[in-house]
């Protein structure tokens, strides 16, 4: 039996590792990703990396980013969210009309956005773990939800964020986007939280065996309903990102960015086990990287946007491959 690596109180047999899986495959592929698209560029007389391209590829990557830390919980936990566009959506809405223009109504604004987001996650545990529904279909089904109460209140854009606010997502500071910095925490706080702390031991437990871990004293409904509303809370910062950017919401602005699908694709890019349990947080962040760089090469040469969704699709189904390849020997 594997040493366990936080003190917990075992009752029965609880497999977890957090070691097991590693980022350092998909960071190679980042890597060999830029060169090639440095390369790619360069030959078609353009200039990749420029500050401007890289200020360009870093705020691309936010949006996606803050969505993805939170789809990354709910897989190691073993389950996933397709709410998460809307409750995108759901976040920018409520954050643009409680602001409505006005700078002192900024702390409400944000909270009431974080609060929404919150509590979507919240609605998508309990119908996973009190109704006993199946990830895909509860989060799908809250999706559908919110969509339906969106669209029935608001039919275009709506509200407004003051000047003020605009600074996350425009500003600049020693060369970094301010929205980079907000990103780079989040993914801090969620990092230390699954690989310091006995929640993040408790997350891949559950995600691994959900029935050993509550032999072992681990009580997976808590760990499920924490792990949504911490989703919902990070695709509600997004919603406040992408509002800021836009200086008002509608209820597309989610679904219109894909984050549902995307981010699952960037977790399993990642090198995310589906299943649940295994992983590290830092890989779908090179993934968010690295579907933000093809973007970048694709806006270059003004390629047809079906193209470079049959190279995203190319890229994602490859790494995946040589993950399923490098399992198999490694099981052999």
């Amino acid at each position: 039996m594997k040493t366990l690596t936080a003190p917990v109180r075992l009752t029965g047999v609880l497999r977890t590792d957090r070691s097991e899986g590693s980022s350092r495959l998909v960071w190679l592929i980042f890597l060999a990703v830029f060169l090639v698209a440095w390369l790619v560029v360069a030959l078609g007389g353009g200039s990749f990396v420029t500050v401007a391209n890289l200020q360009n590829i870093a705020q691309r990557s936010v949006a996606l980013g803050l969505v993805t830390v939170g789809q990354t919980l709910a897989v190691l936990g073993g389950s996933l969210d397709l709410s998460v566009a809307y409750v995108v959506s759901l976040a920018a809405m409520t954050a643009a009309v409680t602001m409505a223009g006005d700078t002192s109504r900024v702390p409400l604004g944000v909270v009431a956005a974080l609060g929404t987001g919150a509590l979507a996650g919240l609605a998508n545990g309990l119908v996973i773990t009190r109704l006993r529904v199946n990830p895909f279909i509860a989060t799908f089904g809250v999706a559908l939800i919110l969509r339906g109460a969106l669209n029935a209140a608001f039919d275009n854009f709506a509200g407004k964020v003051p000047d003020s606010f605009q600074t996350l997502g425009y500003d600049v500071v020693a060369g970094v986007p301010v929205s980079l910095f907000l990103l780079g925490a989040v993914i801090a706080a969620a990092w230390y939280v699954m690989h310091r702390s006995r929640f993040g031991h408790h997350v891949y437990a559950v995600g691994g065996d959900a029935e050993a871990a509550r032999l072992s004293g681990v009580r997976p409904t808590r760990i499920l309903l924490a792990v949504h509303v911490l989703c919902g809370l990070c695709a509600a910062t997004s919603g406040l990102f992408l509002v800021s950017r836009l200086g008002s919401a509608a209820p597309w602005v989610g679904p219109d960015g894909g984050y549902d699908l995307e981010s699952i694709a960037a977790v399993v890019l990642g090198g995310i086990a589906l299943s649940g349990g295994k992983g590290r947080l830092l890989g779908p962040i090179a993934a968010v990287a690295i579907l933000a760089i093809v973007d970048s090469v694709f806006n270059f040469f003004q390629a047809d946007p079906f193209l470079r969704t049959l190279v995203r699709g190319v890229v994602i189904v490859g790494a995946v491959a040589v993950y399923a390849y490098r399992e198999a020997r490694e099981n052999a």
